[in-house]
């Protein structure tokens, strides 16, 4: 249910209309004045259905200080994440003359803070901690109908249905839950009539997304740590199926064998989206059949997930035996007739050159998810080669590989880029429209790199997409249905986008149902060698030239060197050289000026801390260290604090603790 932006506010000018259509309500008079908004004549027809008192002076009498104890710890989530809300409230609200009211989902008050006079008079109608305002106990109020109706609410006066309360003027909102949209709580700003302003809803609606974003980085946090405290149990299944559900039940990462299982199961499970199974809930696991279980989930195949004794997810085990047949009846389908053995499927990561032993872990993993359809969200630095591993994960898959980079686009060519348009869509749009890379890709593989730039209200149209598999092309009206592997990757921490409010939590775990980090060229300094050689080999081969070799001191400055541009750097920078040699051997000479400048101040200064002498104080060795950087960056402080790996302004700082120069002379 929606209203129109008039609907939305309450009119203090219809005040002496909206009396008399409420005295003509009470009277079954016929329908109210045209005056009444719909939103009020809806709350005060529910609240005659309820049989709700019109002449009642206040809310419910509240409950015990116990039961309002226990009704707070059972919501203490909610009421952490708003407490710095609220807290800003008591100094923003004072001597406002109002007061902000925090609720559950049944309309019960947890906590209120503002203007001590408003609290106090507040209290006169029970409109405090532990009384309950839901709609068919207090009538039309800003709690209870907000929560009614699901969306913002502001009542004025008259409009309120129990005659108690129509001294008074209210403006809530629902708070929702970051994964699904369920409605966890309300809250509301209240004060006299007199206190009215329809600015007071935006304050509401602004301070409610503030909670949400709250509650979206604490969910985020806790899933976290359920991920680390289950991987060492996926690690263990085998060729066992298993889901990883969280505590309310929604199933936040599956392995490769999940999918054959759950359907040779003869269940159905939509892995890829955040839907809640009640059944699977941590708090409701336990002994016997939880309520609700679908008929093919066996109670035995359910292990609750617990730390220091509080639930914190579930584990959905399908064992091996249950997809036994899975692979018989693909052979049926797919094999030739001609009894041919099935072609080896192609190994799109031979191109990946690595000794590295946690980078070949990343490529295993990588291979496994090329088996699936899984999104998969790949975390790296520019340059570490995302784009090499999604082209892997795509392999000799069906359908076209797309890819597409979110960066460096205007918002309006990133979404026609995306979604494609239709003739005439706008000024200049090409004849007969165009198709987006999403349909491009439809049967295939859809990379999206550096989605965490993806402007914000874009988001809900791509989790659209993936969510219902169709698509409206800019301009159009009908619907196209498509069907894609998405492959997403970023060099952000999308969960501090998302406690910054920059990116979407619903349409993070839609892309990372599965996801990969993978190390920088700095973590792996065994790789330095392998690529250069191997790009070496590689340029020289393009030039139609014998293979070559580098000296050491090249070598030993590629060590050196802390590669902030990772492979794609090193390869630039092997490719240069190599155009520049005049012989077979790499020299020195023929690498970027930038790179040595960079290289030789480093590899001239001797360890934090340990003077030529011997071992010195910790002081000494940093002011030794910080004057040496200097001497060697040729009075250059930016190029000194980078040497050193510290920020310029704590340069600064450190120069004056030791009574330093630019020329690292005393002053």
């Amino acid at each position: 249910m929606t209203s129109e932006p008039g609907e939305m506010f309450s009119n203090p000018v219809n005040e002496a209309e909206v009396k008399a259509a409420w005295e003509s309500f009470l009277n079954g008079d016929g329908r109210p004045l045209e005056t009444l908004r719909s939103l009020v004549d809806a709350s005060w027809q529910r609240c005659l259905q309820a049989q709700v008192d019109p002449h009642a002076r206040s809310g419910p009498q509240p409950v015990s200080e116990t039961d309002l104890f226990l009704l707070c710890e059972r919501q203490r989530e909610m009421l952490e994440a708003s407490a710095p809300v609220m807290a800003c409230a008591r100094d923003f609200l004072s001597e406002t003359g109002t007061l902000m009211a925090l609720a559950d989902t049944s309309g019960t008050i947890l906590a209120t803070e503002g203007d001590m006079r408003a609290i106090g008079s507040a209290e006169t109608i029970h409109l405090m901690p532990g009384a309950s305002w839901s709609e068919d106990l207090c009538g039309t109020n800003a709690i209870g109908t907000a929560l009614a109706v699901g969306q913002p609410v502001q009542i004025h006066s008259a409009e309120h249905f129990c005659e108690g309360i129509k001294r008074w003027t209210c403006s809530a909102t629902v708070l929702r839950h970051p994964l699904d949209g369920e409605i966890v709580g309300v809250l509301d700003v209240s004060g006299l009539s007199p206190t009215y302003s329809r600015q007071t809803l935006a304050l509401v609606v602004t301070a409610a997304s503030r909670i949400e974003n709250r509650l979206a980085a604490s969910e985020m946090e806790r899933r976290y740590r359920l991920l680390d405290h289950a991987v060492a149990r996926l690690a263990q299944s085998g060729q066992d199926g298993v889901v990883l559900f969280d505590r309310l039940g929604c199933p936040i990462k599956a392995n490769e064998h999940a999918a054959d299982a759950i359907a040779a199961a003869g269940g159905e499970l939509d892995l890829a989206r955040a839907r809640r199974l009640p059944a699977l809930a941590a708090r409701r696991t336990g002994r016997g059949k939880p309520v609700g279980l679908p008929d093919w989930m066996r109670p035995e195949w359910i292990e609750p997930l617990v730390v220091q004794g509080e639930p914190v997810g579930t584990l959905l085990v399908v064992p091996a035996s249950a997809r036994a047949r899975v692979p018989v009846q693909r052979a049926a389908a797919v094999a030739p007739s001609t009894g041919a053995a099935p072609a080896p499927v192609a190994d799109g990561f031979t191109t990946l050159v690595t000794g590295d032993e946690g980078l070949q872990a990343v490529i295993a993993k990588a291979r496994q998810l090329s088996r699936s359809r899984a999104p998969v969200l790949l975390h790296g630095e520019t340059g570490v080669g995302k784009e090499e591993f999604a082209r892997g994960i795509h392999g000799a898959g069906s359908g076209a590989y797309v890819a597409l980079n979110c960066g460096g686009l205007s918002r309006e060519l990133l979404a026609s880029e995306l979604f494609g348009y239709a003739e005439g869509a706008f000024t200049g749009a090409r004849k007969g429209g165009m198709v987006g890379k999403i349909e491009a890709a439809n049967g295939g593989t859809l990379f999206l790199d550096e989605i965490g730039e993806m402007p914000l209200d874009m988001q809900p149209n791509l989790l659209r997409v993936l969510e219902q598999g169709e698509l409206y092309r800019l301009g159009e009206n009908t619907p196209r249905k498509v069907r894609f592997r998405l492959i997403a990757a970023t060099h952000r921490d999308l969960r501090q986008e998302i406690a910054a409010g920059r990116f979407r939590m619903d349409l993070y775990y839609r892309i990372a149902v599965t996801s990969l980090r993978i190390p920088p060229l700095r973590e792996r300094r065994g790789d330095i060698a392998l690529l250069a050689r191997h790009f070496l080999q590689r340029f020289r081969a393009e030039q139609g030239l014998e293979p070559g070799s580098m000296s050491e001191e090249v070598l030993q400055a590629l060590q050196a060197y802390p590669w902030p541009g990772n492979v794609r750097e090193l390869r630039n920078i092997i490719e240069g050289a190599v155009l520049l040699s005049e012989g077979p051997l790499l020299t020195l000479d023929v690498l970027p000026r930038e790179f040595m400048e960079a290289v030789q101040p480093a590899s001239a200064l001797p360890v934090a801390g340990v003077a030529p002498g011997g071992v010195c104080s910790i002081a000494e060795g940093e002011e030794t260290l910080i004057r040496r950087a200097i001497e060697a960056s040729g009075g250059n402080l930016t190029l000194a604090a980078k040497q050193l790996g510290i920020a310029k302004s704590t340069l600064y700082v450190k120069l004056q603790r030791y009574g330093l120069s630019r020329a690292g002379v005393g002053k």
